[in-house]
């Protein structure tokens, strides 16, 4: 698979994860959710930050 087609379904999952943490932080009481949807979600972008500079 294209390098680039990886980075960039990467990339929608994570803006994806960001609107679900914003939601999540504000309407659940418990913070320990937000802090698993936001960690989740910036594992996908580091995913995406590797391919994207050994790629080079």
């Amino acid at each position: 698979m294209n390098p680039d087609k990886i980075r960039g379904i990467l990339n929608s999952i994570f803006l994806l994860g960001t609107l679900v943490s914003i939601i999540v932080y504000f309407a659940v009481d418990d913070k320990k959710i937000f802090l698993y949807v936001c960690g989740a979600t910036l594992f996908f972008k580091m995913m995406e930050f590797f391919i994207r500079f050994t790629n080079r």
